[in-house]
C-alpha cells in the first residue's frame, strides 16, 4: 500500500487579502511558517514518513522544508505538476475586483483561466506518478487548495462533492490494488 498525505501550504498575505494566487509566487507570512511549524511538530510525533514532494511555487516549498525540518527530511523534488489553478487574467485579484471588471458570471469568460478538468488531471496524473515511483512508501505532498481538491473530486466523486481545503491541512490517502480510500480529510487539528 502506498500512502499519500497531500498538505495544503501555509497561508499567505494575499490568502488574507483575498487575492486569487493562482501561479503568482507568493511567499508564507509569518503566520504560514508557524503554521507549517506546528504541522511539523505534529508529524513528527506520527508515523514517519518517507519523502516530502512540493508544488514549485515557494509558498509550498517553504512549507515543505518547515515540516522536513521537524521530521528529518529534506525536500525530495518539487514538480510543477502540483502546482496551483492558473487563474490566468484574475490573479492577483480580489472577488469584488473580479465582479466590478467582468460582472456576476466572470468566471463564465475566457480570462486565461486553467479549466478545472485540466487542473484535476494534472493531479491525478502526479499521484500515479507517485504511486509507481514510490510503491509501498509513505509521501507528504505538499501542494495547493484547488488543485487538492479537485484532485481529490475526481479521484473519489461519491466522497468528495465539495471539498474546501485548509492551510496546512493533511488529507491522507491510501493506493491498494488500484483503488484510492481517504482516511483523514482536510485535517488541521495542529492549528487549534
Amino acid at each position: 500500500m502506498t500512502t499519500v498525505g497531500l498538505i495544503r501550504h501555509g497561508i499567505t498575505e494575499w490568502n488574507l487579502l483575498g487575492k486569487a494566487q493562482g501561479i503568482s509566487d507568493i511567499p508564507l507570512n509569518e503566520t504560514g511558517r508557524e503554521q507549517a511549524d506546528k504541522l511539523g511538530e505534529r508529524l513528527a510525533g506520527e508515523e514517519p514518513w518517507d519523502l516530502i514532494i512540493a508544488s514549485d511555487l515557494c509558498r509550498a516549498t517553504e512549507t515543505a522544508e518547515i515540516i522536513g525540518s521537524k521530521i528529518g527530511l529534506s525536500l525530495h523534488h518539487t514538480d510543477e505538476m502540483i502546482r496551483e489553478v492558473n487563474c490566468g487574467e484574475a490573479e492577483g485579484m480580489k472577488e469584488e475586483e473580479r465582479l466590478e471588471k467582468w460582472g456576476k458570471e466572470w468566471r463564465t469568460r475566457a480570462l486565461g483561466m486553467e479549466k478545472h478538468e485540466d487542473v484535476a488531471g494534472r493531479g491525478v496524473r502526479f499521484l500515479e506518478e507517485v504511486v509507481q515511483k514510490h510503491e509501498g512508501k509513505r509521501v507528504l505532498v505538499v501542494s495547493h487548495g484547488a488543485l487538492i481538491g479537485l484532485t481529490l473530486k475526481r479521484l473519489m466523486p461519491d466522497a468528495f462533492q465539495q471539498t474546501n481545503m485548509e492551510n496546512t491541512s493533511i488529507t491522507v490517502l491510501h493506493h491498494h490494488e488500484d483503488r484510492w480510500d481517504c482516511s483523514l480529510y482536510n485535517c488541521a487539528k495542529h492549528l487549534i
